[in-house]
């Protein structure tokens, strides 16, 4: 009958009542992921990258002589397997028909925050093992994220690690700058790398504070020009989530195949109704991974 209100109506706008409160949570969640990757978009199962050799210098060309060639070689191919991640949470007939409706909002809210709190944890597994084996990726060189020994493509190694780790500090952080802007490829030329981004643990807010926003030089007497200001164009990043080692820092550089997160299924909301038990039934779910191609895309000390 037309005017009618059945109790078929109340599902649905319950359902678009917990559907606002998730889209409401999704927006006040400030994600710190996006700081420290480059975020792509994929469509297949995993995602591998090809790490090709560079060409070393051009050669003098005599009049009459032909020109020199050189070749490329493949090197590492990394490997980005996505994960799946889902959660959720059953609401009865009988506390639907008691019109519990906080219960529906409070669910919504901590499935979000469950699932944020789950991405947040899972991007930062590669920065909490950055110095250990378990950071090398599938495919890639076979050694930790930051270490010294990254095996050269046409021999030797290099270092994206301070030579011997440093809490931050001033002095560390010009080492560091140092280091970064003699990377050189695996042909020994030049990178010209710049760095972006300071990231640390939120602990280390205000030494991260002081030594890159001072006018002077922090902690010392002198009137001294503070040398570092400005030399990190992104600033710094503090993360909660970097618990494994408080103490740990690291720069990000403009490194093209630096850290990665592929988003292969972006968070998502969704609901139904049970039909032999009316439950109303909400759940999320996403699907991603996370990596880097290039180790000099970062550069790292764990401190002491």
């Amino acid at each position: 009958m037309a005017g009618t209100i059945t109790t078929g109506s109340a599902p649905r706008l319950l359902q678009l009542g917990v559907k606002a409160v998730w889209d409401n949570a999704n927006k006040a969640w400030e994600p710190i992921y996006p700081k420290l990757f480059k975020t792509e978009k994929s469509k297949s199962a995993y995602e591998l990258t090809v790490q090709m050799s560079n060409m070393g210098l051009a050669a003098v060309k005599a009049e009459g002589d032909d020109i020199e060639f050189d070749s490329t070689k493949q090197l590492f191919s990394p490997k980005y397997v996505h994960a799946a991640f889902g959660k959720g949470f059953v609401v009865t007939r009988e506390a639907m028909d008691d019109n519990k409706y906080n219960y529906y909002s409070k669910g919504a809210k901590a499935l979000n925050h469950c699932m944020s709190v789950t991405r947040e944890v899972r991007t930062h597994v590669l920065y909490n093992t950055a110095f250990a084996t378990s950071s090398a990726m599938a495919g890639g060189d076979g050694v930790a994220m930051i270490a010294t020994n990254h095996p050269n493509g046409h021999g030797g190694t290099y270092s994206n690690r301070l030579a011997v780790d440093a809490n931050f500090s001033e002095a560390a952080l010009e080492d560091m700058l140092k280091q970064i802007m003699r990377a050189k490829d695996d042909r020994g030329l030049a990178r010209k790398l710049r760095p972006m981004k300071l990231v640390g643990h939120t602990d280390q807010m205000f030494d991260f504070d002081r030594v890159l926003n001072s006018n002077l030089r922090s902690g010392t007497a002198e009137n001294d020009k503070n040398a570092v200001k400005g030399t990190i164009s992104g600033g710094f990043v503090l993360s909660p989530y970097l618990d494994a080692n408080t103490k740990s820092w690291f720069i990000l550089t403009d490194a093209d195949e630096g850290m990665t997160f592929y988003d292969r299924t972006p968070l998502e909301f969704g609901e139904d109704k049970a039909f032999t038990s009316d439950n109303m039934r909400y759940k999320a779910y996403m699907r991603f991974s996370t990596g880097y191609s290039d180790p000099q895309g970062i550069f790292g000390s764990e401190g002491q």
